[in-house]
């Protein structure tokens, strides 16, 4: 049975027994979302826009393992409040009931407003693109990754699977393959976790790549753009 945790920063996180991970890192579910996602995902790739003179209004997200809907909701939040318009799809092979989602207790780290349309609107965006707010879209695809098709490219793609040791099949090279297959010239791929085979297979689909420093718990975290 899941169960929810309390992470280092305060933060909520679920456990998965079966798995045996967490959903987001021990050493805090937000501080990581923060630092790993929207810091150096998101806010990065308009900060890139905004330095080439292409002052970004809108903005594509597609996330491997919406989980929670934390990733998700900081981004929501974040763009809101900046007037950016977001469309974001997360793809989740075994999507999380609302009472659960409910006890994260994440409404104290957003908007009450946004956090409120989210619980209510959350089962209809299984499959389906749903308004959130005037900003925010979002759709939960139920499927596993391999089986997901879009004729839509992203801007930023957030990579948030559970960790190599407990489901190695979706760090190799068929599904980072896919998953980035799905992104703009110019995009942004981020992922919490760094690796020298990680690097090496993105590299040889035609990204750069850099390592930036991790979030609490991890001194590294990977993060590439499509060439």
């Amino acid at each position: 049975m899941l169960q929810i945790i309390q992470t280092a920063d305060g933060s909520n996180t679920i456990f998965n027994p079966e798995i045996g991970e967490n959903y987001h890192s021990k050493h805090g579910a937000v501080q990581e979302s923060q630092h790993v996602f929207l810091k150096s995902g998101l806010q990065y790739f308009l900060s890139v826009k905004e330095a080439s003179a292409e002052i970004r209004k809108d903005v594509t997200v597609l996330e491997v393992g919406l989980g929670t809907g934390l990733n998700f909701l900081l981004s929501a939040d974040f763009c809101t409040n900046n007037q950016i318009k977001l469309d974001y799809v997360g793809i989740e092979a075994f999507p999380l009931n609302t009472d659960l989602i409910k006890q994260t207790g994440y409404e104290q780290y957003i908007s009450k407003d946004l956090w409120e349309s989210f619980q209510g609107m959350y089962p209809s965006t299984i499959n389906h693109k749903v308004k959130i707010n005037a900003f925010c879209e979002l759709e939960l695809v139920h499927r596993e990754l391999l089986n997901f098709e879009s004729p839509q490219l992203f801007d930023v793609v957030y990579f948030d699977a559970f960790a190599a040791i407990h489901q190695p099949e979706m760090w190799g090279e068929e599904a980072i393959a896919h998953t980035v297959s799905f992104l703009k010239t110019g995009g942004v791929f981020v992922t919490y976790a760094i690796t020298g085979n990680l690097k090496r297979q993105l590299k040889a689909l035609n990204f750069a790549v850099e390592k930036v420093p991790g979030a609490p718990g991890k001194r590294e975290m990977l993060r590439a753009t499509k060439l």
